[in-house]
């Protein structure tokens, strides 16, 4: 966790206090090369640190002077079978009570899972700020979905025709111009959850069902989802598309503009979840159920 006090520049950084155990995916963030690196952070010096109680005094001030605390979070990018074993770092402000309470508060999760259960809840709006799909550099066509110039254009007709008056002699940022396309972070405004879901890690084998289920299924469709694979941790079920492309990582936070439309705000009750294949046309939501209607035979080679 971080302390800040407060400037007459604005915030500065007071104290830090680490975990006496970091994970080995943590510690790769802060090397650029791991197999080359030595790898003595947090290894020898902070482990003697700690040992001596120093982190106890820390505490104490952060408590005495500091006015925001934040902590430091890491994803545990093992869990999901990436390619991927450096694991993303955040550092998010805790609010609500006295400073000595977020104290202890943080201290308290040290080297302990925060789950997505124990933060949001059915039925409430979040924002998702993530990523863009990238598309590279692109011409004015389909960046800005500017009309092609007519086929005896002199010097090509995928362009803008006019980009400006003789004077002021300059291009104006209105003007549609190629360029970076895609790949750019956007914030997503009020998205409403409708369901916040126990992963198959921890032993739920009915997190997909509904009242007008007859069998036990898990969120996961059969075959998988395209290009990701299975959900085996925790997942949020949210309404509409979500920014970006699989795999990438997404900030998830509590909507800091409350939104006033009524279905957004009222309770939902969800009465099916599709589970059949997203490959093809799937039309069986279980394997017992493909079993059962086409034989052991077709079963074998599904998907």
């Amino acid at each position: 966790m971080v302390g800040y006090i407060e400037t007459p520049r604005g915030l500065r950084t007071f104290k830090s206090v680490w975990a006496s155990k970091l994970d080995n995916n943590v510690k790769r963030r802060f090397y650029k090369n791991w197999y080359k690196a030595k790898k003595h952070a947090f290894e020898t010096g902070y482990q003697k640190k700690v040992e001596k109680g120093v982190t106890k005094r820390e505490m104490a001030q952060m408590k005495k002077y500091c006015t925001t605390i934040r902590v430091l979070c890491a994803t545990q990018i093992h869990l999901l079978k990436f390619r991927q074993r450096k694991a993303h770092f955040m550092e998010i402000q805790l609010n609500g009570g006295s400073v000595a309470e977020k104290v202890d508060w943080a201290y308290s999760h040290f080297e302990q899972e925060v789950a997505v259960g124990s933060v949001f809840e059915d039925n409430e709006c979040i924002d998702i700020i993530g990523v863009t799909k990238g598309h590279g550099t692109q011409g004015v066509i389909k960046r800005h979905n500017v009309n092609r110039l007519p086929r005896k254009t002199h010097r090509g007709l995928r362009k803008v025709g006019c980009i400006g008056a003789w004077h002021p002699a300059a291009v104006k940022w209105t003007v549609g111009r190629s360029g970076q396309m895609g790949y750019h972070s956007r914030t997503e405004l009020n998205k409403k959850i409708y369901r916040v879901g126990a992963g198959a890690c921890r032993g739920v084998k009915n997190n997909a069902m509904t009242p007008n289920d007859a069998v036990e299924k898990n969120i996961t469709p059969m075959g998988g989802i395209p290009h990701y694979g299975e959900v085996n941790q925790d997942f949020l079920l949210i309404k509409g598309g979500v920014i970006g492309i699989r795999k990438r990582p997404m900030v998830i936070r509590k909507s800091i503009f409350p939104t006033t439309r009524k279905w957004m705000t009222e309770k939902v009750e969800v009465k099916f979840i599709d589970t059949s294949s997203k490959i093809g046309h799937g039309r069986f939501q279980t394997d017992e159920e493909k079993l059962k209607v086409m034989g052991p035979l077709a079963h074998k080679n599904r998907n």
